[in-house]
């Protein structure tokens, strides 16, 4: 390990305190990379990679007679990307930690600047997560900046949508979690793309609006006449498909941002929508 990753783990160490409600630290922090990020968290490790993690800090808090607590604290590099990972998978409360966060069955998990902060505890117990929600305030209140969310999320039309209803990515394999398109990446969605989710729920009613920035125009068109020719063959002119659901499907490229709709309840209300978008970007 080089001196500058050891001077990452110095800094990413400091945000994380010793001791919490007599839960103490364990004397060595493990430190993990891109590389060695499998030899800890197995197959969840792609989901980090996904969004570019940069390092990985875990600390251990051991306390006789109760669970152990575990701090994994991740340096995403960017906000974006913080907040992204914080975004797959959002089922919990609220704890009102960070720029967000979420608590499930002695899991909290929050973002806030460019890191994104999972802890959690083997069993949980009134005192578990007293101690767990204490930790994250405090962790919380070292990281002295906030971050900014990805501005494509915010071209998503807020009507019918809460969030926890919004996931940003980069990659399809990412995206077939959130909602499968293909087993191939006909969207051609990589690391240099940024693509937000929204899943809109009224009444009855649930559709999916997919946005997706690439860093050209030409790649967008490029993804578009995929998407079309592989997804609805048949409706590659118009742009607009009822899927055999009797919902609809409609695509359409404003400037270098692809606009997917899925499972609108009718052609005129996807197309409403593509409108609605593409007035959005063309603001931008």
């Amino acid at each position: 390990m080089g001196k500058n990753s050891k001077d990452k783990k110095i800094t990413l160490g400091g945000l994380l305190p010793q001791e919490i409600q007599g839960w103490k630290a364990e004397e060595k922090d493990e430190i993990y990379d891109p590389q060695t990020i499998f030899d800890y968290i197995n197959g969840a490790g792609e989901i980090y990679r996904s969004y570019n993690f940069k390092l990985l800090l875990a600390r251990r808090f051991i306390k006789e007679g109760q669970p152990n607590i575990v701090a994994d604290l991740f340096d995403m590099a960017s906000s974006m990307d913080a907040f992204g990972v914080f975004t797959h998978d959002l089922e919990g409360e609220d704890a009102g930690i960070g720029q967000g966060s979420t608590y499930k069955g002695g899991l909290l998990s929050f973002w806030k600047d460019h890191f994104f902060v999972s802890l959690y505890v083997e069993e949980e117990t009134e005192d578990t997560k007293n101690a767990l929600l204490a930790l994250g305030r405090e962790v919380s209140s070292s990281i002295k900046k906030e971050g900014e969310k990805p501005d494509i999320v915010s071209l998503l039309p807020l009507e019918d949508l809460s969030e926890k209803d919004v996931h940003y990515f980069h990659n399809h394999l990412i995206l077939n979690y959130h909602y499968y398109v293909s087993d191939e990446n006909i969207l051609f969605l990589d690391q240099k793309t940024e693509a937000a989710l929204g899943i809109y729920e009224a009444k009855d009613d649930k559709h999916y609006l997919l946005l997706v920035r690439y860093p050209e125009i030409k790649k967008a068109s490029h993804a578009y006449e995929s998407f079309t020719k592989i997804y609805m063959p048949e409706a590659r002119k118009s742009g607009i498909v009822q899927t055999e659901d009797l919902k609809w499907t409609a695509a359409r490229v404003k400037k270098n941002i692809l606009i997917i709709v899925f499972g609108a309840s009718s052609d005129s209300y996807a197309k409403d929508i593509l409108e609605k978008v593409s007035k959005k970007i063309s603001q931008i």
